[in-house]
């Protein structure tokens, strides 16, 4: 028996009977005669598409986990209306309301058979589009491939690589639905690879432009990470309650691991995270009170007793793992954590409580908490940044509930400042080069406008409105941080360059609600200006 189906037999065991109770529920009870209805319109209009078990074919997956960014009358809208530039079309003129709203309430209705998504059906769907031996050993086109970005294009599923030197795309190829948790690049920056939240896992090789592999590793996934050492991608799962480890040169599959507790009860995962220094992996998890450690090789240094030992030994009885990597090591709370933020040694996970209104901050090398930090308003931590501030180490992070962003001192962890802005934000980023911080005010009536923040004096020292109207977002530096990539979230929308330095729009590219953009050299490093 290899050790993969030693780790699903081991997932079938701790997950089977948890795996309902953590489905997204409907925000009301769904009529029983509605979801009938529903069923059998799905069969007729959808099943050819997303299969029979909603599981997902050539379109994606509709779960309620699926789906669950389709709030309000956002998925009736689509399925009245279709979705630009793909394969779903309008039904509008094939089913009247009544008929859509049934559609729509089946669609959010828990399926029948729960879901099973273990080793046989990731192996079914791994496809190895080209040989990696085959690759060429340069870039096929001039220019700096460690200053290139990739930009996602939610509005039409689409992803355009750019040139961050000439601000120009070198090609634009067609993603899998729903694209999340951004892209992630090998330690040397030639592959990205990309998760859908319908599980797809997609190698890309940024020399030649072009698809390597493609596998799905689960029904509702959150994000993967790619080990420093360019060996291991790891993806988490919300459906099923389960890691997946693959071979980051061709993504095949090596092992699933369970997210289990010691009472057999599971755990959707919030996110994956690569901690170099480490030399592992950190996987939060939604639905358990603890944060996991799992080393994939020696760190760089010894980081707390026992870790050399252990990952030496390899020997973790709960898993049955015996060889030398995935020793899992469980660091235990008094409270879940729903965001999480590391400082750039990766020794402490600043995490936001359920509550939304405080945080606490977990020292990751003796394994416990050490600080409470004053955080109301539902911090985005995920979208924290760094930079130094009078001779230290301080936190910024806007919040997700209040027009605010919070500036933490790093080293006694109390509050420096908090700035008032425009609205609640979701994202920030700054440049170890640049004298800004940038932060969008996502929520609420002012969303069109973006703060810029001097970092020596924390102050807000200009707000931009790029497209009076339009929700703009998301920043990204290019590697030098001379110039700064500003989001229109619109299907009409655009990447907009700007000097960083004189915040002049320098440049405005086309594109299809651009949410996100990562820049190769900016994420290889861990950039403190960006996100991990």
């Amino acid at each position: 028996m290899n050790s993969l189906t030693k780790f699903v037999l081991l997932t079938a065991v701790g997950i089977a009977g948890a795996v309902a109770s953590h489905m997204v529920q409907a925000q009301e009870p769904i009529p029983a005669g509605e979801v009938k209805e529903g069923a059998a319109l799905y069969a007729t209009h959808c099943a050819a598409c997303h299969n029979g078990d909603r599981f997902g074919g050539i379109g994606p997956a509709l779960l309620p986990e699926s789906i669950a960014k389709l709030r309000g009358e956002a998925l009736t809208t689509v399925i009245a209306k279709g979705r630009p530039a793909s394969q779903m079309p309008a039904f509008a003129g094939e089913l009247n309301e009544e008929q859509i709203g049934q559609l729509s309430a089946y669609l959010r209705s828990e399926p029948a058979v729960q879901p099973v998504w273990g080793e046989d059906e990731i192996k079914a769907t791994y496809t190895l589009l080209v040989d990696p031996m085959s690759l060429p050993n340069k870039p096929v086109f001039a220019g700096d491939p460690l200053n290139l970005f990739t930009v996602v294009e939610a509005g039409d599923h689409h992803v355009t690589i750019l040139d961050g030197d000439k601000m120009e795309p070198l090609t634009r190829f067609e993603s899998r639905f729903a694209l999340h948790g951004g892209a992630k690049y090998s330690p040397d920056g030639r592959f990205v690879y990309l998760a859908s939240r319908d599980g797809w896992v997609t190698l890309y090789d940024l020399y030649s432009l072009q698809k390597v592999a493609e596998v799905r590793v689960g029904l509702n996934t959150r994000n993967v990470a790619v080990s420093d050492d360019g060996r291991y991608v790891m993806a988490g799962n919300m459906l099923p309650h389960s890691l997946v480890v693959m071979d980051a040169k061709d993504l095949k599959p090596l092992r699933i691991i369970p997210v289990t507790g010691d009472d057999g009860a599971s755990s959707r995962v919030s996110a994956v995270y690569t901690a170099p220094p480490r030399g592992s992996f950190i996987v939060a998890l939604k639905d358990m009170p603890e944060v996991w450690e799992i080393p994939y090789s020696k760190p760089k240094k010894p980081i707390y007793p026992g870790f050399v030992h252990n990952y030496e030994a390899g020997m973790v009885e709960a898993l049955g793992v015996q060889d030398r990597a995935f020793a899992l090591r469980r660091i235990r709370l008094e409270d879940h954590l729903d965001d999480f933020f590391f400082d750039q040694d990766y020794r402490h996970l600043i995490g936001a409580s359920r509550d939304g209104q405080s945080g606490q901050v977990v020292n990751l090398n003796v394994g416990r908490k050490i600080a409470d930090v004053a955080l109301d308003g539902m911090p985005h931590l995920g979208s924290g940044i760094t930079f130094d501030w009078q001779d230290r180490s301080v936190l910024a992070t806007p919040h997700l509930m209040e027009g605010k962003i919070s500036v933490i001192d790093m080293q006694d962890w109390s509050t420096i400042k908090v700035l008032e802005t425009m609205g609640p934000g979701f994202f920030m980023r700054s440049h170890e080069n640049s004298p800004y911080a940038w932060a969008d005010v996502f929520f609420g009536p002012n969303r069109d406008v973006v703060h810029i923040i001097d970092k020596s004096t924390l102050e807000i020292v200009k707000t931009l409105k790029p497209e009076p109207g339009k929700v703009a977002a998301h920043v990204e530096f290019d590697r030098s941080g001379r110039y700064a990539l500003l989001s229109i979230w619109d299907d009409e929308g655009a990447v907009i360059v700007y000097d960083a330095k004189t915040l002049e729009e320098i440049k405005r590219l086309p594109m299809s609600k651009p949410v996100g953009k990562y820049n190769v050299y900016n994420k290889i490093t861990y950039s403190a200006g960006t996100s991990h």
